[in-house]
C-alpha cells in the first residue's frame, strides 16, 4: 500500500471513543495501528469504577471488531495489544509501527486506566491505585511520545492528540458516586493535560503540533454498561465519531495550527465546523 497515505497510532481503540477515532481516521485515508488490552470479543478482566467491589464481566468491543470495521473502509491496520501499565508492551507496540511503517503522522493518547479509584473518595483511595491511574493516563502517554515524537521531528513534524477531560482543570459538581468522580481520575488527567502545551512550546517550531481535545459526554459501551450506578445515564450523549472527525479535523487542517498547545472543547469545535453531517451539538445533563 502506497506510503502516501496518513499514518496514526490510536491507543485505546477497542471500543468507545478510541474505535471511533480510529474508524473515521480509516474513512479519511489513514492507515492506523490500533492498541489496547482487549484483542478479541467477550475477554474479561476488570473494570470496576470502585475498591469496594469487582465486575470482570465482558465489555462490547475489541481490536479485532475494529480492524474489521476499518479494513473495510480500505485502510491497512497494524492490530498491537498493549496495557498501560505495561511499559514494555507499549515500546514492543511503537518499535513494531516504527519498523514497519517508519514512523506515523498522528499520535493519538485516548486509552486510559481502567480499573477502580475513579468513583471513590479521596479517603478511600488507596496510593497503589492512585499510582495506577497516573501511570496509565500521564506517564504512559509520555513513554510513547519519546518513541514517536522524535521520529516526527526527523520526517519534518506530526500531531499528537491527548483526550483530555473537563476533570483535568475543573472540580465535579458532586461528589464520586453521585454523579462526580474522584481524585484519582482528576489529579490523573490532570498530569496527562499538561503534556500538549510543553510539547507545543518545545517543540512547535519544529513541526510538532499538539493538542488536548475534551470530548465531553460521550456514548460509549462501557459507560453504559457501568456507570448508571454511579449517578450517570449515557444514552442520550454524543456518538463517538464525532470526536474521531475533530482528530481528523486537528491532525489535517492548517487552521488548527492556530490552536497549538491549546484544549480543544471537541462537540462545540464539530458542531461549530459542521464536520460531521446530520450532528449537530445538544446541551447533554451529565
Amino acid at each position: 500500500m502506497s506510503r502516501t497515505r496518513k499514518r496514526a497510532f490510536v491507543t485505546g481503540a477497542s471500543r468507545g471513543v478510541g474505535k471511533g477515532i480510529a474508524v473515521t481516521l480509516a474513512k479519511h485515508g489513514f492507515d492506523v495501528a490500533i492498541t489496547a488490552r482487549t484483542v478479541t470479543e467477550g475477554e474479561q478482566r476488570e473494570h470496576s469504577s470502585t475498591v469496594k467491589k469487582s465486575d470482570t464481566s465482558a465489555l462490547p468491543g475489541s481490536l479485532n471488531s475494529t480492524a474489521d470495521l476499518m479494513r473495510a473502509e480500505g485502510a491497512e491496520v497494524l492490530v498491537l495489544p498493549a496495557d498501560l501499565l505495561d511499559r514494555a508492551s507499549l515500546g514492543a507496540a511503537a518499535t513494531t509501527v516504527l519498523e514497519r511503517w517508519g514512523g506515523i503522522d498522528l499520535l493519538v493518547h485516548n486509552a486510559r486506566f481502567i480499573g477502580p479509584g475513579h468513583m471513590d473518595l479521596e479517603m478511600d483511595t488507596p496510593v497503589e491505585i492512585l499510582e495506577k491511574h497516573v501511570n496509565g493516563n500521564a506517564l504512559a502517554p509520555h513513554l510513547l511520545n519519546t518513541y514517536f515524537v522524535p521520529q516526527m521531528l526527523k520526517q519534518g513534524g506530526g500531531t499528537v492528540v491527548y483526550i483530555t477531560s473537563s476533570s483535568a482543570y475543573d472540580l465535579p459538581s458532586r461528589k464520586a458516586g453521585t454523579g462526580g468522580y474522584g481524585l484519582c481520575y482528576g489529579m490523573s488527567k490532570a498530569a496527562g493535560h499538561s503534556i500538549a502545551g510543553f510539547l507545543a512550546l518545545e517543540y512547535g517550531d519544529q513541526g510538532i503540533r499538539s493538542f488536548n481535545l475534551q470530548p465531553g459526554p460521550i456514548k460509549t459501551e462501557r459507560l453504559l454498561q457501568d456507570m448508571k450506578g454511579f449517578g450517570f445515564n449515557a444514552e442520550d450523549w454524543t456518538p463517538p465519531e464525532v470526536i474521531g472527525e475533530v482528530v481528523n479535523w486537528l491532525a489535517t487542517s492548517r487552521d488548527a495550527d492556530a490552536l497549538n498547545g491549546q484544549c480543544v472543547q471537541g462537540q462545540e469545535k464539530c458542531d461549530e465546523l459542521k464536520l460531521l453531517p446530520g450532528w449537530s451539538l445538544k446541551k447533554i445533563t451529565v
